[in-house]
């Protein structure tokens, strides 16, 4: 145990890789944008995220949306040998997936009810209900989507802070830089409930960094 931490703080001293696990704590990023970000070039960028894959402290992995680009997601898990600083939650969130049947709605129905804050979403291609399993595992955590029904996105529902659950969604946006990306693969490819509990699980690890 003592070692893992050392080897956490090592990765963690240098400012640079501090900083990086900072933005990743709110939003997967991919190396372009890293890159842009703190003004580094490939090869460094690249440097630092070895050093953090290396201590389990981050991931790459492959777009679920056009299968090409890449994304950097943190592993909260070797933090909570240190505890990870936390943010302050917007006011008013929206969560956007294509259809608006199962991740945005259950990530915004979490928000509303673990951080305490506005919450809505919306889809680019909305389906005509939500999912079943989406209303089930919902329910299995205390949450009623049944009343829940799909929206379209719109220029107008853009001017709060915007979180896309999903890679295709995110890439066909043009996101803002503002905005943050939780790449969350869709529960509905594999339609288990062990699936959509798992987008429960994922999205309540990314909401215990946040404070209202």
């Amino acid at each position: 145990m003592v070692a893992t931490r050392s080897k956490l703080h090592g990765a963690l001293a240098d400012p640079t890789r501090l900083a990086i696990v900072d933005e990743l704590s709110v939003s997967d990023r991919t190396p372009s944008e890293l890159s842009e970000r703190f003004g580094l070039a490939g090869n460094l960028l690249a440097h630092h995220l070895d050093v953090l894959t290396q201590v389990g402290l981050v991931e790459r992995f492959v777009s679920a949306g056009d299968r090409r680009r890449r994304y950097v997601r943190l592993d909260r898990r070797p933090l909570s040998l240190l505890g990870l600083a936390s943010v302050t939650a917007p006011s008013t969130v929206l969560f956007v997936c294509t259809h608006n049947s199962a991740r945005s709605q259950l990530a915004a129905a979490l928000w509303r009810d673990r951080v305490g804050t506005r919450a809505t979403s919306a889809g680019t291609n909305p389906a005509e209900q939500i999912h079943p399993g989406a209303v089930a595992a919902g329910r299995r955590v205390g949450l009623d989507l049944s009343g829940a029904r799909p929206h379209l996105l719109s220029e107008n529902d853009l001017n709060v802070q915007v979180v896309t659950v999903c890679d295709r969604a995110h890439e066909e946006l043009n996101p803002d830089d503002a905005w943050w990306h939780w790449s969350i693969p869709d529960p509905v490819d594999i339609g288990t409930a062990a699936a959509f509990d798992a987008v429960i699980a994922d999205i309540e690890t990314r909401l215990s960094t946040l404070t209202s």
